[in-house]
């Protein structure tokens, strides 16, 4: 039996709980063969002092939906994955609403992946672009 793309989301988003996804508030809401896509609430909790999103909470977000889109295309029975690098670069502010992360393969090795992913508000405005390097790692 082959599972929908909501019962999909669904236990991706379970798999969030206790974890520095939950915390933020992180919900992956979108994949497809080659992408995966989370948002993230603009808030007071993601706030820098000066009351716009934190850069710490947009890396925060792209290496979450990064890992999670290696974590999802690898045989996890055999391999774990963990993000071995991440840059960022930050266009543009933002106080409220929703950001999104859609997070695309560069390339995608057996050992290594690399990750374009963009950082977008709700109007698809570029908010960051940022890449992650991930690693899988058999299992003992």
């Amino acid at each position: 039996m082959q599972l929908s793309k909501k019962d999909v989301l669904e236990e991706a988003n379970k798999a969030c709980k206790n974890t520095l996804m939950e915390t933020l508030n992180i919900e992956i809401v979108d994949f497809g063969d080659d992408f995966l896509v989370a948002r993230m609430p603009v808030n007071s909790r993601v706030y820098q002092p000066d009351g716009v999103l934190h850069g710490g909470a947009t890396v925060a977000l792209a290496e979450s939906v990064g890992s999670f889109a290696s974590h999802i295309f690898t045989d996890t029975e055999k391999f774990f994955v963990r993000g071995i690098e991440i840059s960022a670069n930050h266009l543009k502010s933002v106080k409220e609403g929703f950001i999104y992360a859609k997070a695309t393969f560069l390339h995608r090795g057996r050992t290594t992946q690399l990750l374009d992913i963009r950082v977008t508000d709700e109007a698809d405005n570029l908010i960051s672009i940022c890449k992650l390097s991930t690693i899988s790692l058999p299992k003992k």
